[in-house]
């Protein structure tokens, strides 16, 4: 292969306007894996990849037939329908993973008033982080580049007093799947199953969802692939709004 399925997201995060520069626009991957639990990773198994032709919030049957009634129910004569509230590609998902990075650390700190948000709120865990995406309605969002190159993000090298959850855990590094025994093993296998054939055979269907033809109109809805109107850009011009209105719009 002259190129490499991760070069060919990049390389089209590029072209769709997405850069490592802004926040708002930030290069975005697809989670690729549904097995988190396994203490092996067999990329032989077409059972360990998650489905690429569906949209994060309908990768379960049962959240998907919720996020369809959510849609054919919706009713507002100001509000186009939607599927889904939040989105898969966010100023704040970015946030949320690399919380333990700079310049993110600060940025996380500046949203949240000068304070870290409370520690159950924060990025502890990739299986935890997939099981919510699984299950939340509000929680969608896809991957960054960083899952696939940085271990350092998956680390608390700097020892940032993160809180502690509810359940008594201190936040420290992030936690890992069991097939993986430290953060370089996880970007190495992940990276690995990127690049798989099974990936390679499918990753345009996912393509479709993210910068083609199933972004928008009827094939999006049938995808159930339709984002609040708001975060679709020229949906509203951002030179008519307030300060806080801006803000609140270039969030979603």
């Amino acid at each position: 292969r002259e190129l490499s399925n991760f070069d060919y997201l990049m390389k089209l995060n590029e072209m769709a306007g997405r850069s490592y520069n802004d926040l708002n626009q930030y290069p975005v991957l697809p989670w690729v894996l549904s097995d988190y639990a396994s203490p092996t990773l067999n990329l032989a198994d077409p059972a360990v990849f998650r489905d690429l032709s569906k949209p994060m919030g309908a990768q379960d049957p049962a959240q998907a037939d919720l996020v369809r009634q959510t849609y054919e129910q919706f009713d507002d004569p100001d509000i186009p329908r939607f599927h889904y509230g939040s989105h898969y590609s966010s100023a704040g998902a970015v946030l949320y993973y690399l919380l333990r990075l700079e310049p993110f650390t600060s940025e996380a700190i500046r949203l949240q008033g000068g304070r870290f948000d409370v520690a159950d709120r924060l990025f502890d865990s990739i299986p935890e982080t997939w099981r919510s995406c699984m299950s939340n309605m509000s929680d969608v969002k896809e991957l960054i580049p960083e899952f696939y190159t940085l271990p350092d993000f998956l680390r608390n090298d700097a020892q940032l007093p993160l809180g502690t959850m509810q359940a008594g855990n201190a936040l420290g590094d992030a936690h890992l799947p069991p097939w993986a025994a430290s953060a370089e093993g996880f970007i190495e296998q992940h990276r690995a199953a990127l690049e798989s054939e099974h990936v390679s055979e499918h990753l345009h269907l996912w393509i479709d969802l993210i910068f083609g033809c199933k972004q928008r109109g009827r094939a999006a809805a049938e995808a159930l692939n339709v984002f609040y109107y708001l975060t679709y850009e020229g949906a509203v011009s951002l030179d008519t709004l307030g300060p806080q209105q801006r803000e609140a719009v270039e969030a979603q």
